[in-house]
């Protein structure tokens, strides 16, 4: 049942296991992510890009010797399709994949130390016109979990607003937070992406710390008693839906890494990583791109894997403290 769980003991030896679970996941998320930029070499991937780069500069922070010319590539790279993108932006079109894609490409930079430039005040303009006539932001396609959920699209685009956005754009960007705010604290969430990225979106439009702590409590009480989360209430535990809750609880919902809700998740991550350092986690969303190989494992399933070990490394790293890996 939700919210019924066994407190484990993680304490000293654990966090061996968890920087080596971290060791082992790096190298696969780099090779998936320069795998993708080889072969799709005018598309900017948020499960092959935003994420491992999430993943990467997360382990930096906590000591882990990371690729720093690979990282500096795909960086590199997803400014570059930005910029390709310029007049579409400055145009109000976009491109496919629209506010999820230029949202979670603005996120990639800002976690990368991107400094602001023409082009992602161009990317900012396009938010502030895009689906404007809205009080959130929507997807344009739906492959569950990642691209289907209004809070999603709303969270990564107040991110990259809030990111990016220029002096000029600042008072618009004001009344679009406040007006995406009002919407986020009525919406209700469905399952446990929405409730992720709802939880992200109150924390980044600066509600108050009363809905920030309602909207962690509903992801909280979610925790299956195997430690994980559920993407669905009917389906079993699975490492991207533990690992954002996670990440979420703790960076948006200020629950600490020591606690037991948290100890449970990274005993359910710890237990779920294969042998090879990569997690697997079975695809329910429809292709519409032809297939291609990146060079992270699992096959047809290796889009929504790479997702969930870029954020389960991200857990975990998260979980160290910075002298633990050194």
């Amino acid at each position: 049942m939700a919210g019924e769980s066994v407190e484990p003991d993680v304490a000293g030896p654990a966090a061996e296991s968890i920087k080596s679970a971290v060791e082992k996941s790096l190298p696969l998320l780099v090779k998936g992510a320069q795998g993708s930029m080889e072969k799709r070499k005018n598309c900017f991937t948020c499960h092959n890009q935003a994420l491992p780069v999430l993943a990467l500069t997360t382990a930096r922070t906590r000591g882990f010797a990371i690729d720093a010319e690979a990282l500096r590539g795909q960086l590199e790279f997803t400014a570059g399709f930005l910029e390709k993108n310029r007049s579409g932006y400055l145009e109000g079109r976009g491109q496919g994949g629209q506010a999820d894609t230029a949202g979670t490409a603005l996120w990639a930079l800002e976690n990368g130390g991107w400094k602001p430039d023409e082009t992602t005040a161009a990317v900012t303009e396009y938010l502030l016109r895009w689906q404007s006539e809205l009080d959130h932001w929507k997807p344009q396609s739906r492959r569950p979990p990642t691209e289907q959920s209004l809070f999603t699209s709303s969270f990564v685009a107040l991110r990259g607003l809030k990111a990016f956005g220029t002096p000029e754009q600042r008072e618009r960007i004001d009344r679009r937070i406040v007006q995406v705010r009002k919407w986020l604290l009525k919406a209700p969430a469905g399952d446990t992406e929405d409730r992720v990225s709802r939880l992200r979106a109150l924390h980044v439009s600066d509600a108050s710390p009363d809905d920030i702590q309602g909207a962690a409590q509903e992801l909280l009480v979610t925790q299956r008693a195997d430690g994980g989360w559920a993407q669905l209430a009917d389906m079993e535990s699975d490492a991207y839906a533990t690992a954002t809750a996670l990440v979420a609880l703790h960076t948006a919902g200020g629950l600490p890494t020591s606690g037991p809700a948290w100890r449970n998740g990274l005993r359910y991550l710890l237990t779920t990583q294969l042998a090879d350092g990569s997690w697997r986690v079975k695809t329910r969303s429809e292709p519409i791109q032809t297939y291609y190989e990146s060079g992270y494992p699992h096959g047809k399933d290796q889009f929504i894997s790479i997702s969930a070990a870029s954020w389960a490394t991200t857990a975990l790293a998260l979980a160290l403290p910075p002298e633990v890996a050194k």
